[in-house]
């Protein structure tokens, strides 16, 4: 199966948009359900083209009883049930729908309760960031799912964001490149030491990890360290628990909503965004044991396909018999609007493991990138 990511506003208001979507050659759509703020091109759209999403929304009705201290909020710029208005018209013309469900990036709840993100070694916060060590993180979580499953009645669900985000994140004039942080200085300031989080590990983890961003020695009475290559180097023999106590967040929020989803909607099929680096923070959740209870795992392949590829083959290699292994292929700048070059991308990953390629995205590639998206299914079907 390959599936088009799409955004509710790409259909609401566009009579075109569903055949030309189905025109791509995909069997399936990757609706959101719930996103994160972005300011999205709309290139097709007959009412607009730039559209300013400006904090995070639920794209069906928001039911007030089925909520408790997280409750997330309504659109402006489209209906609020634009979900269902896109996802009926979707599967009038032959496609499935599948619920595209971002959990743990969510700025607006994160901004309104400050106790319950993600906060670095030194303290600081980061606002986008939900920490599943919170108990009503969790509690959101699920009760988005519910609501999904139970409103929205999709053929999939979608689970991005499944765990903590951490450092990296592109929000309003991003200005920190400037530090020289390496790789793992951000692996680092993406670990959580909020209230939750900071007493689970060992209690030297904090001093360690600020003075590994710092370049300052640890204890104070050793030479200063060179900047080390990997988080587990930076870490020492703290490596071990400190990792196991964050792919445990995950995997603990991961097994709560598979098993809510699973008895709300027994036949529904669960994808999981997923990296097998045990040291992952964003998007695409800590896999590094796998997860049988899902039916399809998916690998972010927006970078050097050699590189994503390896990335791949590691998950497939993690996967049961009978999962199916996804690429998250990009069909956006900097990636060519060239066939051939997609095709190509579609064999190195299909070799690595793929079985199928989820397409990001449809409504903000340009009519050029459409055609060769089309074109690079049909050469590589």
């Amino acid at each position: 199966m390959n599936i088009a990511y799409v955004y509710p506003w790409d259909v609401v208001g566009d009579p075109k948009a569903p055949e030309r979507l189905a025109a791509l050659g995909v069997e399936a759509v990757a609706l959101a359900a719930g996103y994160h703020s972005t300011r999205a091109a709309t290139p097709y759209h007959p009412s607009h083209r730039v559209l300013d999403v400006p904090y995070p929304a639920f794209y069906l009705p928001i039911r007030p009883s089925s909520w408790s201290r997280l409750v997330p909020a309504a659109p402006t710029w489209t209906a609020p049930d634009a979900y269902l208005q896109a996802r009926d018209a979707l599967k009038a013309v032959g496609l499935q729908v599948h619920a595209w469900t971002v959990l743990t990036h969510n700025s607006h709840l994160g901004a309104a309760n400050p106790d319950l993100v993600v906060r670095n070694a030194f303290g600081d916060p980061y606002p986008y960031a939900l920490c599943p060590a919170h108990e009503d993180v969790v509690d959101y979580c699920e009760r988005l799912v519910r609501e999904i499953l139970e409103v929205g009645e999709p053929d999939g669900l979608i689970l991005e964001a499944c765990g903590p985000l951490g450092f990296g994140h592109q929000s309003v004039h991003e200005k920190t490149s400037g530090a020289d942080w390496t790789p793992t200085d951000a692996d680092l300031l993406s670990l959580c030491f909020c209230t939750a989080c900071a007493d689970r590990y060992p209690p030297e983890t904090r001093a360690r990890v600020r003075a590994v961003i710092d370049r300052t020695p640890f204890p104070t009475s050793t030479p200063q360290p060179p900047a080390p290559d990997t988080v587990d180097q930076a870490l020492g023999p703290l490596s071990d628990e400190v990792k196991s106590i964050r792919v445990n967040l995950s995997t603990s929020l991961r097994t709560r909503l598979i098993t809510t989803a699973r008895r709300i909607a027994p036949g529904t099929p669960i994808t999981l965004h997923a990296n097998p680096d045990p040291w992952a923070a964003g998007a695409f959740a800590p896999l590094p044991a796998g997860e049988p209870e899902a039916d399809v795992l998916v690998a972010n392949c927006w970078g050097d396909p050699t590189t994503d590829a390896t990335r791949l083959a590691r998950l497939k290699d993690l996967a049961t018999p009978t999962q199916r292994v996804g690429a998250y292929v990009l069909a956006l700048p900097p990636r060519p609007a060239d066939p051939t070059v997609v095709a190509d991308h579609l064999r190195t990953y299909a070799k690595a493991g793929a079985t199928e390629f989820h397409l990001y995205h449809a409504g903000l590639a340009s009519p050029q990138r459409l055609t060769a998206l089309t074109e690079a299914l049909r050469l590589h079907p």
